[in-house]
């Protein structure tokens, strides 16, 4: 692969993105797929400046990211570590700059390594039609960890739609690390959370492993039954996995601005028909097959 020139962005801390410059010629070999994890780092820290402008920040150091934020005490309802080992570890922010109003947002999807350069992808997404928008200004960012690298680090914008499949196992006497397993899928990677809490269902608080991989949104939402698929926007629960202590399963599915979610208890009640039993097996299935 020759090397890829962007100037999406002005980086500052290890590397920066290159400016356009169309004469470099750099044979780096193919790209692989790379790991990264992804963090609610504004739980714990804030921006000292909002930047009003796109940026990049990759942080290899505890005294950089104090120059860049500011620590503040946790905001998020699950708890998260805020330490960093910047032995083993990078922090990648990405900020789409001033926004007029809500309904932006901004994230990296995947990463490809070659033997030059790590090259992240994102996509930025703007306030969908039927969206629920407030007049407020926004700042939209992302933030993730790398392995601790000497490579350049180059970032590329791609096309992707912001739509998503959240699929999970709850059982409110869950005990132990990670005993409840919840997965996102896109259809340009995988994310899996971690150490997610019984009940508390928002996913932007929760640290991710981030996979590689192409159309496994698409692939799922051929399981969906027609009974959920037009429920658009509502949330329902089949049988009472809450009450009776049995545990289930867990189905968001965000299409544009319509989030629709479902809760289907594990033992088989009268309210679930033949496809929503078929459907609940497609989900511990798909669970058992990424955990």
């Amino acid at each position: 692969m020759k090397k890829l020139i962007l100037g999406l962005f002005i980086a500052f801390g290890i590397s920066a993105c290159s400016l356009s410059n169309d004469d470099l010629n750099v044979d780096c070999g193919s790209n692989v797929d790379a790991p990264f994890t992804g963090i609610p780092f504004l739980c714990n820290y804030s921006v000292k400046t909002l930047p009003p402008n796109p940026v990049a920040y990759i942080v290899n150091t505890q005294e950089r990211l104090e120059s860049y934020f500011t620590k503040h005490e946790n905001t998020c309802p699950n708890p998260t570590d805020p330490a960093i080992d910047f032995t083993k570890y990078y922090l990648v922010g990405i900020f789409s700059g001033a926004k007029p109003t809500s309904g932006y947002d901004i994230k990296m999807t995947s990463i490809v390594e070659n033997n030059c350069e790590i090259i992240i992808n994102f996509y930025e997404k703007a306030p969908l039609a039927g969206e629920s928008i407030t007049q407020t200004p926004t700042y939209p960012s992302d933030f993730i960890l790398i392995p601790k690298t000497a490579k350049t680090v180059l970032f590329n914008r791609t096309n992707e739609s912001s739509d998503k499949i959240v699929i999970g196992s709850f059982a409110n006497q869950c005990t132990g690390a990670d005993c409840q397993k919840f997965f996102q899928l896109n259809d340009y990677n995988i994310l899996k959370f971690q150490n997610v809490v019984a009940g508390s269902y928002d996913f932007n608080q929760y640290k991710y492993t981030a996979t590689g991989k192409r159309s496994e949104y698409t692939l799922f939402l051929k399981n969906v039954p027609a009974e959920i698929a037009a429920l658009k926007g509502q949330t329902k629960t089949y049988g009472t996995p809450d009450t009776a202590g049995h545990g289930g399963v867990y189905f968001e599915l965000r299409q544009g601005a319509v989030t629709t979610k479902i809760y289907i208890d594990n033992t088989d009640t009268a309210d679930q028909n033949a496809a929503i039993k078929a459907f609940k097996k497609s989900i511990q299935d798909k669970i058992t097959l990424l955990k």
